[in-house]
């Protein structure tokens, strides 16, 4: 029987605005929201009492205590802390040696056909292929090296894309000049920072466009968001990004394919211009070696 999280996910394309506003708040504070009364489910996606019956509905549910008493099978099913998995995974007697290791990455990377919906993707890309005139990215204490990664590829086929490692302080300022058609994206995976939160309302009160790169339980800033990407991290020891790698590369080369012979062309201006020190072919240690031990004149 699959989880109320991936039906929900499965069919976030088939939703209407406001059923996806539900859908989303039930995501970001899953399965918590579910588990409480419809009408706070609807307070909390700003939306009506009707609505959330109506997107239960649209789930192939018979009613809203038949997803109660899902959500709550689940939740008895899941309740294994981060550090119980570590514990389990030192004790199983399953092996852990090279290929079983890479292989559990794999797995890993896989799930996002489960967790990402294809809509949401497709949405990420048009956003970006429209060439927006400022792209600024932001992660947390773990997760800015991904935003970093990502702004460098977006910088080679698009102009006004910035990395943004302190947005509430040193990079304050690109945040006080967005537009609406301006575009922000922002990693935020489990254990969420508040920082990531407060940009996202930031962003929402320039009325700019916002795509969050989240985990499957979602961060709060996903309620806040036009485009979710939730990536299954569940790792041993610590939660792995080798799915959000997965995603984020094909990210880049879906924009790359949508913006055609402008991608091109901007690639071969940065290669044209950039100033990289590139070692001399056939160069090597030793000739490093015999380098250092040349007399100065």
């Amino acid at each position: 029987m699959d989880d109320i999280r991936d039906i929900v996910s499965s069919r976030v394309g088939e939703l209407s605005p406001a059923e996806k506003r539900v859908a989303r708040a039930l995501l970001a504070s899953y399965p918590a929201l579910g588990l409480g009364t419809a009408t706070a489910w609807a307070e909390a996606a700003g939306t009506s009492m009707p609505t959330v019956l109506r997107f239960v509905t649209r789930l192939g549910l018979g009613s809203y205590r038949e997803l109660q008493l899902r959500l709550r099978e689940e939740s008895t099913q899941r309740a294994m802390s981060p550090v119980q998995r570590a514990t389990r995974s030192r004790t199983d007697e399953t092996a852990s040696g090279y290929e079983e290791l890479i292989e559990r990455r794999l797995t890993i990377a896989r799930e996002l056909f489960r967790t990402v919906p294809a809509a949401e993707f497709e949405a990420a890309v048009r956003l970006l292929a429209r060439r927006p005139r400022r792209i600024h990215l932001a992660g947390g204490v773990f997760t800015t090296h991904l935003a970093a990664l990502l702004a460098a590829q977006l910088g080679e086929l698009l102009s006004g894309v910035v990395h943004t490692p302190d947005p509430l302080a040193r990079d304050l300022a690109k945040y006080l000049d967005l537009e609406a058609e301006d575009v922000v994206i922002i990693f935020d995976f489990r254990r969420y920072e508040e920082s990531a939160y407060k940009v996202a309302e930031r962003v929402k009160r320039r009325k700019a466009r916002l795509i969050v790169f989240t985990d499957h339980e979602l961060s709060p800033s996903a309620e806040l968001a036009d485009v979710v990407l939730p990536v299954f991290v569940d790792g041993i020891p610590f939660d792995s990004h080798s799915g959000v790698l997965v995603l984020l590369e094909s990210l880049v080369e879906g924009v790359f394919h949508a913006l055609g012979a402008t991608a091109i062309e901007r690639m071969a201006l940065w290669e044209q211009d950039v100033l990289l020190t590139r070692v001399p072919t056939g160069y090597t240690s030793d000739n490093r070696r015999s380098s250092r031990r040349r007399p100065v004149t």
